[in-house]
């Protein structure tokens, strides 16, 4: 009988945390920014450098924060692919002012190396952690 109870707990315990979608929560632009900067360390980027990329990231992730409340704001969970294509042009647009800053084997390692790590891998997901 403890058994049982036992076991009937657990299970109401995690249908609860799945139904509040995991007690996962979104990063905030700036924690988000923080980890990529801490991520992108491994550049050794100058001050001056370091300082573009990271107005880079915030911009970046305030833009996509924007966007995923927009979509989110009619109820449900939105369009996965809808979700994509709108973030794709953001993508775009911070890759186009990294290369502005960094040279191109920097470029090249963010891409290669550090970028992956920074894709959200399920509810409020956030690269390598």
């Amino acid at each position: 009988m403890k058994k049982l109870i036992l076991i009937t707990s657990f299970i109401s315990g995690g249908l609860s945390l799945m139904a509040q979608g995991g007690g996962f929560q979104q990063r905030t632009p700036e924690e988000r920014t923080k980890m990529a900067m801490e991520k992108m360390a491994v550049l050794n980027l100058d001050k001056d450098k370091t300082a573009k990329v990271d107005t880079i990231f915030l911009n970046y992730y305030k833009a996509q924060a924007k966007v995923r409340e927009e979509m989110m704001s009619g109820g449900g969970q939105p369009d996965f692919q809808a979700m994509r294509e709108k973030m794709q042009p953001l993508t775009e647009e911070r890759d186009k002012k990294l290369k502005e800053v960094l040279t191109e084997a920097e470029f090249k390692k963010f891409k290669d190396e550090i970028e992956p790590t920074l894709r959200p891998r399920g509810p409020g997901g956030g690269g390598n952690n």
